[in-house]
């Protein structure tokens, strides 16, 4: 299928499922919007490459995403939005009587609160079209909880809820919302955490993959960021125009359990 004419912003996209997305959008035909807060030369970069590579626009445009006014100035600034990717976010973990207040405010600022702005600059821009896709990047922990990461789960677990209610408000318009929830995804960020947990375990590479880090994924393999890439260009196709309100898991069966 291709996405030509559209324009894609997705959030927290230089590096990891984001970074993904994005590639999978542009390689579709999607312009794309690409962010950070970092706003550094390999950003603006990594933009340039994306668009040679694939022959459509890709502009970076910066925004702290704990700042409501950075995320709705995101959606102004790309002058349009038919495909909305609400994917940044960050983690902490620890027990809650121990969690930094600051990390939880942190937390439910990118993670949750974040889509909301984002979305309600968006969707006006998607009725006048009559058409469009919020897609938020959830987790397997926003259908399920783990212990110590009480800020992350509630904020994934409400970013389904604002899935479903974005796509109540909006059935019927040519717009669908939807939560994305994948399980580990091997990203830069998880494969540098492999050499820790090696000597932490004393296990070898593949062990520590399959008896630590995928415990809880079933079918012991990690998601990739181009399936998750691939995921949301179905969701943006034609034949998904009848889903909306609901999530799609990219999880190896662990929320099957």
């Amino acid at each position: 299928m291709t996405l030509k004419g559209k324009i894609a912003i997705v959030t927290g996209s230089n590096s990891g499922i984001g970074l993904g997305i994005a590639e999978a959008l542009a390689k579709a035909g999607a312009e794309v919007v690409i962010n950070s807060f970092s706003d550094t030369e390999a950003d603006h970069a990594l933009a340039a490459k994306i668009a040679a590579e694939h022959k459509v626009k890709v502009t970076y445009i910066a925004a702290d995403m704990s700042k409501a006014a950075d995320c709705r100035a995101l959606v102004t600034r790309a002058g349009g939005c038919d495909i909305l990717v609400n994917n940044a976010g960050i983690q902490h973990v620890a027990p809650i009587e121990s969690f930094p207040p600051e990390k939880w405010d942190a937390i439910l600022a990118i993670n949750l609160t974040s889509a909301f702005h984002t979305t309600a600059v968006a969707l006006p821009m998607m009725r006048k079209k009559g058409w469009g896709r919020v897609i938020n990047i959830s987790s397997a922990h926003g259908l399920t909880a783990s212990p110590f990461k009480s800020a992350y789960i509630a904020a994934k677990h409400g970013l389904v809820g604002l899935s479903k209610t974005v796509a109540l408000e909006t059935a019927g318009q040519g717009i669908t919302c939807n939560a994305i929830c994948p399980g580990y995804v091997l990203t830069p960020l998880v494969e540098a955490q492999i050499p820790d947990q090696m000597k932490t375990h004393n296990m070898d590479r593949e062990t520590v993959i399959r008896e630590v880090m995928l415990d809880r994924q079933p079918s012991k393999q990690f998601a990739t960021t181009e399936q998750l890439g691939g995921t949301v260009i179905f969701l943006c196709s034609d034949f998904a125009d009848q889903i909306t309100g609901t999530t799609i898991s990219v999880d190896g069966g662990w929320t099957a359990l």
